[in-house]
């Protein structure tokens, strides 16, 4: 055979080999399952969120006591600080913190030994002259009797009165000075000048106390206060008698307390106007330890959303409302905080147009949930107002 021929036998051989393979593919690819079909179906079926009753809470008008916040550090309304008088060295002290004093108790003792030499040094020199002035009155009635027998001029008897008075003048002085000595002796014992609780005992025996040195705080837990810092806007709605309910730590229940004086200055620089809430006196109240609340100001019919409904993840604050079975995000206009049956409620707006009463937003524990998210509800949500 020619080699040509050879050349066209090999080209219709793989022609038909190339037939055949076409054929078995096609008909394998009509049996062959199409695998982006379901891929495609389930990103068109779009996750709903499935909502508990608990999990939505109601949008609602409300008769909401209108509240400030306010937060400070207790004070005893009494205390005071037992001070050194006098420049000596405490030589006793005995009082240690928590322990009970009566007002005028004797709580320590300076040391006396050089005041006691000044008192005495002092009332040696009043009493020479009480002598001098006896000897200056003697002589002074002599001479009366003198002119009067015309002995001596009224020259010599005005020399002698006016000795008199100088030593009269010179007893004064002296009696003066002894009676400071004294009081210095007296200023060397410490009293405590409320009663009250040791608080801090400032000093130890054996130290060198100069004039004024502290060396106990003294408290009386019998009445304390709260000093509360208000914004501006919130300190013009104070008023004397308000009644604030506060949380001190350490304490499981709330403590009433009442508005007794308002600071008629705004402090420099932020403008707050200090508030002063009393207190009454009782176990597990401390002085200086913190406290936080709220202050009742004014009651008024308002539109609310509970307060857990509110979510601060945005630079703005939002709610998440649910209707027509898609989740929408709503940013909330500056809205005021109050109470309503012992529940915290946030006031909307009139300016809140995109909510009304009847609608239903999520509460803050569902989490995190996409804006336009589907979203169906179980079962009745819970109202503001139950």
């Amino acid at each position: 055979m020619s080699k040509p021929l050879q050349w066209a036998l090999v080209g219709a051989v793989a022609l038909a080999g190339a037939g055949l393979m076409g054929r078995h593919l096609l008909q394998r690819g009509g049996n062959t399952p199409n695998v982006a079909a379901p891929v495609a179906a389930a990103a068109k079926a779009e996750a709903t969120l499935e909502l508990a009753a608990t999990d939505v809470l109601e949008i609602a008008r409300v008769e909401m006591v209108r509240t400030v916040r306010l937060s400070g550090a207790l004070r005893a309304t009494d205390t005071a600080f037992v001070k050194a008088r006098v420049a000596a060295e405490l030589r006793s002290l005995t009082v240690r913190e928590g322990e009970t004093v009566r007002a005028g108790q004797t709580i320590g003792q300076l040391d006396t030994t050089e005041f006691d030499l000044r008192l005495k040094q002092a009332e040696q020199q009043a009493l020479a002259a009480q002598s001098q002035l006896e000897i200056a009155q003697r002589t002074l009635n002599n001479n009366r009797a003198l002119v009067a027998q015309g002995f001596i001029s009224p020259t010599a008897l005005d020399t002698a009165a006016a000795t008199q008075a100088g030593a009269q003048a010179t007893l004064l002085a002296a009696q003066a000075a002894a009676a400071l000595a004294r009081k210095t002796l007296a200023d060397a014992t410490l009293v405590a000048p409320i009663a009250g609780v040791v608080a801090q005992r400032l000093a130890q025996p054996g130290e060198r106390l100069p004039l004024d040195a502290r060396v106990v705080e003294i408290v009386n837990l019998n009445r304390l206060e709260m000093e509360a810092n208000l914004a501006p806007g919130d300190a013009a709605e104070l008023k004397l008698g308000q009644t604030a309910q506060l949380l001190v730590e350490g304490m499981a229940s709330p403590v009433q307390a009442r508005v007794v004086r308002i600071n008629p200055s705004a402090q420099a620089g932020s403008r707050n106007v200090v508030a002063y809430l009393q207190l009454p006196g009782q176990p597990g109240l401390r002085h200086g330890a913190f406290a936080q609340g709220t202050l009742a100001v004014d009651q008024q019919t308002v539109l609310a959303v509970p307060a857990p409904a509110v979510r601060q993840d945005k630079p703005l604050p939002y709610v998440v409302k649910l209707a027509d079975g898609r989740l929408q995000h709503i940013t909330l206009s500056a809205g005021r905080t109050g109470l309503f049956g012992g529940q915290e409620v946030v006031e909307l707006p009139a300016a809140q147009a995109q909510l009304a009463a009847g609608d239903r937003v999520l509460a803050g524990s569902v989490g995190l949930v996409a804006n336009g998210s589907a979203a169906r509800l179980q079962a009745p949500p819970s109202s503001v107002t139950r």
